[in-house]
């Protein structure tokens, strides 16, 4: 099954709540109006658009109508693909490794997957033909090392760590230097993830990015996001706390297959203006794919 169609199937339950409502509004209504209109903000609401996004969503609609003389069923739901697309497009999903070594920084709370995110990226850059060092910096959760070590493994990466409640910058400096020895190109650092701490949790983070910043200013730096799709909203929230420590460069976005919460990529994307790069739809080590908002968009609507 080629990527595509693992996305169609994972995202059939978002689908099911996104488009089967917007036919609904469609069946109800002969003419396209201000009622036709507000319905169909009604559901982009309750689809986890969110309702900030979902009203400017519509009101670029309704300029889109008046402006295209839209008149008909198809136009309207070709036009409303067409400014989802414009929100997702905010920027390049394709990762800034422009040099040698690049750097990773993977943040996101516990849960969202993010161990098997980083297997799964390293996987895809091992088979680029790219040497991938992964930093185990996330000590303070039981059995977070031993996880990633098994990812590692699995993607025939370098993995680099320390015993339990280790302080992760210095798990992140050896990385460097395990790096620089064995002229890697690329470097993944993972992170702890635990919100119920916030304060101390910003302030590792902070550390981990000065060690970086002191010890490869010139390096490509990504700072990518985990996010569980099946969270809905309160994935848009988690991304404001996270931004108030680091500059995040692109979301992961994982577990769209089996929830119906797909559409709140459009409110994560629209309130944030940080591009989705990743999208995973599965378990297995090759069930993560660079987002392409086309085919996402052609798989709900």
């Amino acid at each position: 099954m080629g990527f595509f169609d693992k996305l169609k199937n994972g995202l059939g339950k978002t689908k099911k709540t996104i488009n089967d409502k917007i036919n609904n509004v469609f069946s109800s209504f002969r003419k396209v109006d201000e009622e036709l209109l507000e319905e169909l903000e009604e559901v982009l609401v309750t689809s986890d658009i969110g309702m900030e996004t979902s009203i400017n969503i519509i009101d670029s609609l309704r300029t889109k109508i008046k402006k295209e003389k839209i008149e008909d069923e198809e136009s309207v739901k070709k036009a409303l693909k067409e400014i989802m697309k414009e929100i997702l497009d905010v920027a390049e999903p394709k990762l800034n490794l422009e040099t040698k070594p690049s750097v990773i920084l993977v943040v996101g709370v516990n849960g969202v997957g993010k161990t098997t995110s980083i297997g799964k990226i390293a996987n895809k850059l091992v088979k680029e033909g790219k040497k991938v060092v992964i930093a185990a910096a996330d000590t303070f959760r039981a059995a977070a090392v031993e996880q990633l070590e098994i990812w590692a493994n699995r993607s025939n990466s370098i993995i680099v760590k320390k015993e339990e409640g280790s302080d992760p910058a210095s798990v992140v400096y050896d990385a460097i230097e395990k790096t620089r020895e064995l002229d890697a190109d690329v470097l993944i650092c993972d992170t702890a993830g635990r919100l119920h701490n916030k304060k101390y949790l910003m302030d590792e983070l902070a550390k981990i990015k000065k060690v970086i910043e002191k010890e490869l200013p010139e390096a490509s730096k990504e700072v990518l996001m985990v996010l569980d799709a099946e969270t809905g909203q309160n994935a848009i929230l988690q991304v404001k706390a996270f931004k108030e420590t680091t500059d995040i460069t692109g979301i992961i976005l994982t577990k769209l297959d089996g929830t119906a919460k797909g559409g709140v990529v459009l409110g994560i994307v629209d309130e944030n203006k940080i591009p989705v790069k990743f999208i995973g739809v599965g378990e297995q080590i090759d069930d993560m794919e660079v987002f392409n908002s086309q085919e996402f968009l052609d798989a709900i609507i």
